[in-house]
C-alpha cells in the first residue's frame, strides 16, 4: 500500500474544494478494486486491427484536385497571363544592384539559417 503526502509536505499549493472531494471520495472506495485477470488485455489482442486507408484514396484525390484546378483555369482564363505581366512589370521597374543581390542572398542565408536552428534545436 502506498502511502500520499499531503500537499503541504510536497510543497504544492492547497487543494480547492473539488481536489479534496476527489481525494475522500478515491480512499472510501480505493479496497473495492476489482482485479480482471487479464480480461481487458484479451479484449484489446482481440480486436481487429484499425483499417488503414483504401488504395485507391491518392489516386482519387489528386485527380479531384486536377479537375479542379483545370476548372478554375477554364473559369479564369486571363488571369494567369494578367498576374504573370503584372509581376514581370513590377519586377522590371525595380533597379538591380549588387548590392542589392547579396542583401537578398544575406536575408535568405540568415532565414535558412533561422529555420535550421529552430528545427534542430534540443527540446
Amino acid at each position: 500500500m502506498t502511502t500520499t503526502t499531503s500537499p503541504r509536505e510536497s510543497g504544492m499549493p492547497p487543494d480547492d474544494w473539488l481536489d479534496a472531494a476527489l481525494r475522500t471520495e478515491g480512499t472510501a472506495h480505493r479496497d473495492e478494486y476489482v482485479d480482471d485477470d487479464g480480461f481487458t488485455a484479451r479484449v484489446m489482442s482481440a480486436l481487429p486491427p484499425p483499417a488503414g486507408l483504401p488504395a485507391w484514396r491518392k489516386p482519387a484525390l489528386a485527380v479531384l484536385w486536377a479537375v479542379a484546378g483545370a476548372g478554375v483555369a477554364l473559369a479564369l482564363p486571363g488571369l494567369l497571363n494578367d498576374v504573370v505581366r503584372e509581376v514581370l512589370r513590377i519586377l522590371g521597374a525595380q533597379p538591380v544592384s549588387l548590392a542589392g543581390i547579396a542583401t537578398a542572398v544575406g536575408g535568405l542565408a540568415a532565414a535558412s539559417w533561422a529555420a535550421a536552428a529552430y528545427t534542430l534545436r534540443r527540446t
